[in-house]
C-alpha cells in the first residue's frame, strides 16, 4: 500500500507540472483598423481612400489579417461568393449616420452583421452604386426616405441583390419595427 501511495504522490504533481507548459488558448479580438493612404481594395485593387462612401473590412478563416475593401459593394461581392461565405468571421462597415459620405471617419466602423443597408439610392461609392450602411434601422429608413432606395439586413443581401443594384427601385425592405 505504501508503494501505491508513494507512486500517487510522485505522479500527481507531475500531472500539474505538465499542464504548466501548455499554451493557453487566447481569443484574438479582431476589429476594424484604420485604412492607410495607398492601401488597395482586396477585391478590385483600387486605392481605397481615393473614393467616397462606406468602406468594408473583414476577417476570414484561413487568411491572415483583415481584408479591406474600397466599398461595401466590393465587400459583399466577396462575402456572397459561395467559396467565402462560410468562412467570414467578423465584418465591419462605416456607420454613415455619423460620418461624412465623401471621407468616412475610421472611428465609425460597426459590426456589418448587425447593420442595416440602403440599396438603390443615388449616392456613389468607389465602383458606382454601393450599399449605405447604418447601425440603426431608423437612420437607414431616414436615408432611404431622403436619398431613395430600400432597407436590407445583412442576411438579405445576396448575389442577386448585388447584381441588380443598378436598377433596384423595388420595395423589398424589412418590415417596420
Amino acid at each position: 500500500m505504501k508503494n501505491w501511495l508513494k507512486l500517487i504522490l510522485i505522479v500527481l504533481p507531475l500531472g500539474f507540472l505538465a499542464g504548466c507548459g501548455e499554451e493557453e488558448k487566447v481569443d484574438v479580438v479582431r476589429q476594424a483598423i484604420a485604412i492607410e493612404s495607398g492601401e488597395e481594395c482586396h477585391l478590385c485593387g483600387m486605392i481605397i481612400t481615393n473614393y467616397p462612401g462606406p468602406k468594408g473590412q473583414l476577417y476570414s478563416r484561413g487568411l491572415n489579417g483583415n481584408m479591406r475593401f474600397c466599398s461595401t459593394r466590393d465587400m459583399f461581392a466577396f462575402i456572397v461568393d459561395p467559396e467565402n461565405q462560410h468562412n467570414i468571421q467578423e465584418a465591419y462597415v462605416h456607420d454613415m449616420a455619423v460620418t461624412p459620405w465623401d471621407h468616412p471617419d475610421e472611428e465609425t466602423y460597426i459590426d456589418a452583421k448587425q447593420a442595416f443597408y440602403v440599396i438603390g439610392h443615388g449616392k456613389k461609392g468607389a465602383m458606382g452604386p454601393t450599399l449605405a450602411s447604418f447601425s440603426k434601422r431608423a437612420d437607414a429608413d431616414a436615408f432611404a426616405q431622403s436619398e431613395g432606395g430600400d432597407v436590407y439586413s445583412f442576411d438579405q443581401i445576396t448575389l442577386d441583390v448585388l447584381v441588380s443594384m443598378n436598377s433596384l427601385r423595388t420595395n423589398k425592405s424589412l418590415p417596420a419595427e
